[in-house]
């Protein structure tokens, strides 16, 4: 779907499995997301459940980044697909490709497909405030922080903060 000279994106397949519970199950890596798979048999049946069509409404669509290098799957992208308009993205990368640039240039080409060819007119990303490193990702990617929940979220038996973070097409560099 997109490829650049570090990574591609590609819609993410039932044979990708293996390699996507090998770093989603890593719970240290994954401690501020709502899931994390305890078995291949779990991120089987996420990966049934992505849509067969990208950029449809009310669905949330995975695509897996590949290494150009090593051809190996190292994270992916998820994309909300709230409306006609408007998309919520969330980013899950192993530990170790963290601190690379895989992040920050996979969502920069994620939201610049989504702007300059969907012409979506809003994204957005929602985080737990603990997670520094990913506020300082979307930070750096032009995003602003546009609200602060208090204590909105229940995950991993806990109530936790949650940050709204966006950017408009009309701001989008």
């Amino acid at each position: 779907m997109i490829t650049t000279k570090k990574v591609t994106l590609r819609p993410i397949d039932i044979k990708d499995a293996e390699e996507v519970f090998s770093y989603r199950s890593d719970a240290e890596t994954n401690k501020y997301q709502g899931w994390l798979p305890e078995s291949k048999k779990e991120i089987e049946t996420f990966i049934s459940k992505n849509p067969k069509e990208f950029n449809t409404p009310e669905t949330w669509f995975q695509l897996v980044i590949i290494d150009n290098i090593s051809k190996k799957i190292i994270g992916d992208i998820g994309v909300h697909f709230i409306d006609d308009n408007q998309c919520e993205l969330g980013i899950t990368l192993a530990k170790k490709h963290h601190g690379k640039g895989y992040a920050s240039l996979s969502l920069k080409e994620v939201v610049s497909y989504l702007f300059n060819t969907l012409n979506k007119h809003r994204i957005i990303t929602s985080l737990d405030p603990r997670n520094l490193d990913s506020i300082k990702l979307v930070e750096r990617l032009g995003l602003r922080k546009e609200a602060h929940f208090k204590k909105s979220l229940f995950l991993n038996n806990e109530w936790v903060d949650d940050i709204i973070y966006a950017v408009l097409k009309t701001e989008w560099k």
